[in-house]
């Protein structure tokens, strides 16, 4: 096997892995601190045991999350030792500024996770909330380097090597803010529709009138409010992401849409296969003026198509497919949240407020989250193809020539496989062991219940 191809298989095997851990960190804090305030202002049990639930939940994933995230920062070093060597000098900022931030995170995890009910309701929200703030700063920090990747400046390359180089202004790259905003709100959603998803499956099989059944009933509505909402500002980073490739990376926006020939008023495609024999999209379906409005704002803006770059810039044409496939997602999701509201909000049983048609389509939300999630990765990464830092330096000049690396991949592949496992079989345990307590008890009539409009 080649040992670039074999770089960037496991390289992508660990990204793959980390990523629903990473995602996770960032979005489960969140629900949390929702959780704790409801919990103040209804003064409702339900509230204070999902945070509960969650926050156990959460240091379980956050541990595989730190492992699988170390496994990343040393596989960069050892596959990557070009790129390394050049991006250390400039863009090493954020990460440096990341460890006070995950030690925000670790420490406040700390003192909720222990403190529990000894913490007054306000305390336990502003450690949640501080766990939030520390999980997504982190997030958001580790993302600009890959937003860096896309629009290298703050240096100047002479003879190969780095001169003049500005730290803060590699920081504050032009893909810094889009990328950042698309990244925390992807996540939220994510994590929203991946509780709703759970606590909907649960109450297709809870018996009514009991304590577990209304718990589960609060948990999808609080968490599916808040999974429609950043769904929705995931659509409108997503907007500000096709604006940014149309002006800084237009052969990667070309690559996503199957776009060859430029012109003005130029159509979205949805679906189909890009052809590059015949310059086309075979099947899809074209929305006129879609794509211009997309990466200019007007829908008789002008685009580039790929015709206009060389052939070897052109990323794999397949991306088209992960691109319809991340933005289906986020449509799903919109539509579900949508769904959801309106037949809570005209649906007489306020009992039993969702049919379950309804929760089965939120069941699906879950894993589909998760996907799209995956799917927006990929797309970004593979899409950038054939650079790995864009404009800069190629993917094939900055892999090692470590012929070992085919081996060493698959030892990662087994320690992946354990990790989950062992994860899976964590929760399980955990959940059969500390079920709801009084869950067959008749439910008490809620003080209010939270839902988000």
């Amino acid at each position: 096997m080649d040992i670039t191809e074999a770089s960037r298989i496991l390289m992508g095997l660990s990204l793959g892995f980390h990523i629903p851990f990473a995602t996770a960190g960032v979005g489960v804090p969140a629900i949390i601190t929702l959780a704790e305030i409801s919990a103040a202002i209804t003064k409702d049990r339900d509230y204070r045991d999902l945070a509960q639930r969650l926050a156990s939940v959460f240091a379980v994933l956050l541990a595989v999350g730190v492992v699988s995230g170390t496994i990343v920062a040393v596989q960069l070093t050892l596959l990557w030792p070009r790129f390394m060597q050049l991006v250390g000098e400039i863009i090493s900022l954020p990460f440096l500024i990341e460890v006070f931030a995950f030690f925000i995170e670790a420490v406040f995890t700390a003192i909720y996770l222990y403190g529990g009910d000894r913490l007054a309701a306000w305390q336990r929200i502003l450690s949640a909330g501080l766990v939030s703030l520390g999980a997504v700063a982190s997030a958001v920090l580790i993302t600009d380097a890959n937003a860096f990747m896309n629009t290298p400046v703050g240096f100047t390359l002479r003879d190969g090597h780095v001169v003049d180089a500005h730290p803060w202004q590699a920081f504050f790259n032009p893909a810094f803010p889009s990328t950042a905003f698309h990244v925390a709100v992807s996540a939220y959603m994510t994590i929203g529709m991946a509780v709703a998803a759970f606590a909907a499956f649960n109450l297709l099989w809870a018996r009514k009138h009991t304590r577990a059944f209304g718990y589960y009933r609060k948990t999808m509505m609080l968490s599916i409010a808040f999974g429609g909402i950043m769904a929705i500002a995931t659509a409108i980073a997503g907007d500000l992401q096709g604006k940014f490739l149309g002006g800084h990376q237009p052969v990667k926006l070309a690559a996503a849409e199957g776009f060859f020939h430029t012109q003005t008023h130029a159509p979205m495609v949805i679906g189909g296969w890009p052809d590059a024999t015949s310059q086309q999209v075979i099947g899809g379906i074209p929305i006129p003026g879609l794509l211009s409005y997309l990466a200019t704002g007007s829908p008789s803006g002008l685009v580039r198509g790929l015709a206009d770059f060389p052939r070897w810039q052109w990323p794999p044409l397949y991306v088209h497919l992960l691109f319809d496939a991340m933005v289906g997602v986020g449509i799903y999701a919109i539509a579900v949240a949508i769904v959801a509201w309106v037949v809570r909000r005209f649906r007489r049983s306020r009992e039993d407020p969702f049919p379950h048609w309804v929760l089965w389509l939120v069941v699906a939300a879950g894993p589909l989250a998760l996907l799209g999630i995956e799917f927006g990765w990929v797309f970004a990464e593979i899409a950038r193809q054939p650079w790995i830092v864009y404009g800069i330096m190629q993917t094939a000049d900055a892999a090692t020539t470590n012929p070992a690396v085919p081996w060493v991949g698959v030892l990662f592949v087994l320690l992946y496989i354990v990790l989950a496992v062992a994860t899976i079989r964590v929760l399980r345990r955990y959940l059969r062991r500390h079920p709801l307590k009084d869950a067959e008890a008749p439910e008490e009539q809620p003080k209010r219940e939270v839902w988000l409009p």
